[in-house]
């Protein structure tokens, strides 16, 4: 596995894994695991998945030590607010039975979201957070909340696929230096993705799924992107993505795919 560093120092593994969606306890326990033993570092969830409780199992069963696990949980709008936010990561870690996250993110920038942040600070300083960040904060929201606090996010979570490429983003989080990560890398099938003949044919250069290329796109831009399959050979397919390098010819075909929309 390859690593980003942080904006504090922090390394992060540069492809991770998520669990939206996977709202049964025994087969998110059996995805995580499956995931750890495929080579996956970053393990992704949150508290509006309904999860938390399930990767923690996972993460006590497995062999793997802490120290190489780099686990994420987002703090969900309802409990923004210092106290309530504070308080809701306290319960996070002890649903996962975990000592420390390694990275914390507010979900969205609704409400009292800057409270919020204030206690994910306190408890960067405590060492119950390794790092902090957002998730769904468009420039706008990012820029004001870099500007205005101690300790800048490390990491902002958005939607990033070759449809929805997120250009502005990403040149104001590399101003910043805040790590851009991408959720629904794959647009969760949208647009005839899996089909779209720019990407099959890069795909069929290089002996790589359109999958494959999307995920190494998304490397080469500096993008970390968050992946989901309950299929170890799809887990492994998806981490297969540094034996080979797009050509700028390539990564322009790609980009002029971009709607300049969400996909959802």
């Amino acid at each position: 596995m390859e690593y980003k560093t942080l904006n504090n120092g922090v390394k992060m593994p540069v492809v991770g894994f998520g669990v939206f969606q996977v709202k049964d306890e025994e087969e998110c326990k059996r995805v995580v695991l499956d995931a750890i033993d495929t080579g996956y570092r970053l393990i992704d969830t949150a508290q509006s998945y309904g999860n938390e409780k399930a990767v923690g199992r996972a993460i006590q069963e497995t062999n793997v030590p802490r120290e190489e696990l780099f686990i994420t949980t987002k703090v969900w709008i309802s409990n923004y607010g210092y106290e309530k936010a504070k308080a809701s990561v306290e319960e996070s870690l002890k649903k996962m039975q975990l000592d420390y996250f390694d990275l914390v993110l507010l979900h969205q920038p609704f409400k009292d979201y800057h409270g919020a942040y204030r206690a994910l600070i306190d408890l960067y300083k405590e060492g119950r957070i390794k790092a902090i960040g957002v998730s769904n904060f468009y420039p706008d929201r990012l820029v004001d909340l870099a500007l205005d606090t101690e300790v800048v996010p490390a990491v902002n979570q958005v939607e990033v696929n070759p449809f929805h490429q997120q250009g502005a983003a990403l040149i104001y989080n590399t101003k910043y230096g805040v790590q851009l990560e991408a959720w629904a890398p794959f647009a969760e099938g949208k647009n005839g993705i899996f089909t779209n003949e720019t990407l099959v044919e890069i795909g069929n250069k290089y002996n790589k799924s359109v999958g494959q290329v999307i995920l190494r796109w998304l490397v080469q831009r500096g993008i970390v992107p968050v992946v989901k399959s309950a299929n170890p050979i799809r887990m492994r397919e998806n981490l297969d993505i540094f034996d080979f390098e797009l050509n700028e010819k390539e990564m322009k075909a790609i980009a002029s795919l971009d709607t300049g929309h969400s996909c959802f």
